[in-house]
C-alpha cells in the first residue's frame, strides 16, 4: 500500500496536552485532503500522522497540499508493508529500489524501530538489508559516508519504507488565541503575519486604503497577498480601512517629521478597535528595528506608548532584510509584494523623518487637535469594509 508519512516537530514536545495538537493537525489534513479526494484516510501512527490511499495515491498533487499545512515538519511518500520478519522486509526493500531508481548509484540504509518487540536491533537490520539490496541489485553499492540515496526503514505497527524527506512549513497547528495583522502591501508585514500563523496563533488582517492616493491596485495587491496567506491558514478575513480623510488631516495638521509616527499611532487605534470586535487578544506589525525612521526603538516606543490594551508583536523585530526577503520568497508572497504599488504609509513620507520622535511633543499635538481626531477616527471605524478570503 501507498502512503504518506507526515512528521511533526514540537508538538512532540507538548507532554500531557500532545493529543490536542496531534488531533488539531490530523483533522486540518483530513479537512484539506477531502477537498482533492475521498479516496485517503488520515490517522495516527506511533509519533507519526499517516495518510493512506485506498489506490494508487496521488502524490503530485498531495505533497504540495500537506507539506505547506502548517504543523507538519516533514512528508514521506512512503511503501507501507505488513512483514515483520527479515526475510521479508529485505525483499520489500529491494524492491522499493528496484521500482524508484535506476542507472548506478549508492545507497545507506538507515532504521528506525519504534516497535521493540522486533528481534534485530535497528543497527542489526539496517547491515542485513543493506548487505542483501547489495548482492541483488548490481547497480547499488554500500556508501555509509555520503551517499546518493538514503533508504529510511520505520519498524512501527506496519513498516514504512522512502527514501524522499520533503521540508514542510513546520509551526504549531491552530489551537487558541487570534492576533490582528496590520497588513500592508510590503514584503514584510505578510512574512510577519505567516510567521504569526505558524505559532499556532489565528490570524485577521487590517489593511489602511487611502484612495485616491492609492489605487485600487493596491488594495487588490493586498487582496491577492491574503489569498496567498490563505494557503498557509485556511481562509483570512480582512478589514479595509478608508484612511483617507484621517490621513490627510494629520498631514495638514501635524509636523511633516513626525507625520508617519502620527499615522502609525492612529492605525493602532483603529486597529485595537477592530481587534476588541473580533475578539483578538494582539496585534501583529511588521516592523523590523532600524528598518527605517519610523521602526527605530524610539520611533516604536513613542508609537507604542499610544496604549492599546493589547499586546503589541513584532515578529520580524530582530530580522534583517535579506532574512525577511528569504521568507517571503519561500512563502511565495515576495512576487506579489514588490508589485509598484504604493501603500497609504509611503505616499506622504517626509524627506527628513525624525528617528527620536519626543512623546510629550506628540501628545501635546494630538491633544490640540484632539475633538477633529475623534470625529474622524469614529467615522473612519465606522466604515470599515471587511472581505471575507
Amino acid at each position: 500500500m501507498q502512503g504518506l508519512l507526515v512528521k511533526y516537530g514540537e508538538i512532540a514536545l507538548r507532554g500531557k496536552n500532545r493529543h490536542i495538537f496531534e488531533n488539531r493537525l490530523m483533522d486540518t489534513i483530513a479537512q484539506k485532503v477531502s477537498v482533492i479526494t475521498e479516496n485517503h484516510k488520515v490517522k495516527k501512527e506511533q509519533g507519526r500522522l499517516l495518510i493512506e490511499a485506498r489506490n494508487q495515491m496521488d502524490y503530485d498533487r498531495l505533497v504540495p497540499l500537506v507539506k505547506n499545512i502548517i504543523g507538519v515538519t516533514y512528508v514521506c511518500p512512503c511503501e507501507i508493508k505488513t512483514c515483520h520478519d527479515i526475510e521479508t522486509l529485505k525483499q520489500a526493500a529491494t524492491e522499493y529500489l528496484r521500482n524508484n531508481y535506476t542507472g548506478n548509484y549508492t545507497f545507506k540504509v538507515l532504521t528506525k524501530r519504534s516497535n521493540k518487540n522486533y528481534p534485530l536491533t535497528s543497527i542489526e537490520i539496517s547491515a542485513e538489508v543493506g548487505g542483501y539490496i547489495a548482492q541483488n541489485i548490481t547497480e547499488a553499492t554500500v556508501d555509509v559516508i555520503n551517499p546518493q540515496v538514503n533508504l529510511h526503514i520505520e519498524l512501527r505497527n506496519n513498516v514504512y519504507i522512502y527514501s524522499k524527506i520533503i521540508k514542510g512549513v513546520g509551526g504549531m497547528p491552530h489551537v487558541g488565541g487570534k492576533a490582528l495583522v496590520l497588513l500592508s502591501g510590503g514584503i514584510d508585514s505578510p512574512v510577519a503575519a505567516f510567521l504569526t500563523a505558524r505559532r499556532g496563533v489565528e490570524i485577521e488582517a487590517i489593511y489602511f486604503h487611502s484612495p485616491p492616493y492609492t489605487s485600487e491596485h493596491a488594495k487588490q495587491k493586498v487582496i491577492d497577498l491574503c489569498e496567498r496567506l490563505k494557503f498557509y491558514t485556511g481562509y483570512v478575513r480582512l478589514h479595509v480601512v478608508n484612511f483617507t480623510s484621517l490621513q490627510l488631516f494629520l498631514y495638514n495638521n501635524a509636523p511633516k517629521d513626525n507625520l508617519t509616527i502620527f499615522l502609525k499611532r492612529y492605525m493602532l487605534r483603529i486597529a485595537a478597535h477592530t481587534a476588541k470586535d473580533i475578539d483578538a487578544q494582539a496585534i501583529v506589525m511588521g516592523d523590523s528595528i532600524g528598518q527605517v525612521a519610523s521602526q527605530t526603538i524610539h520611533s516604536i516606543a513613542a508609537i507604542d506608548a499610544v496604549g492599546i490594551g493589547l499586546p503589541i508583536i513584532r515578529p520580524l523585530a530582530t530580522y534583517d532584510k535579506q532574512d525577511i526577503i528569504n521568507i517571503a520568497n519561500e512563502i511565495e508572497t515576495y512576487p506579489i509584494s514588490v508589485l509598484p504599488y504604493e501603500d497609504c504609509c509611503t505616499i506622504f513620507v517626509a524627506k527628513h523623518p525624525t528617528t527620536k520622535p519626543r512623546l510629550s511633543l506628540l501628545e501635546k499635538i494630538e491633544s490640540a487637535l484632539q475633538e477633529e481626531l475623534d470625529k474622524l477616527l469614529a467615522s473612519t471605524i465606522e466604515e470599515i469594509e471587511i472581505i471575507e478570503v
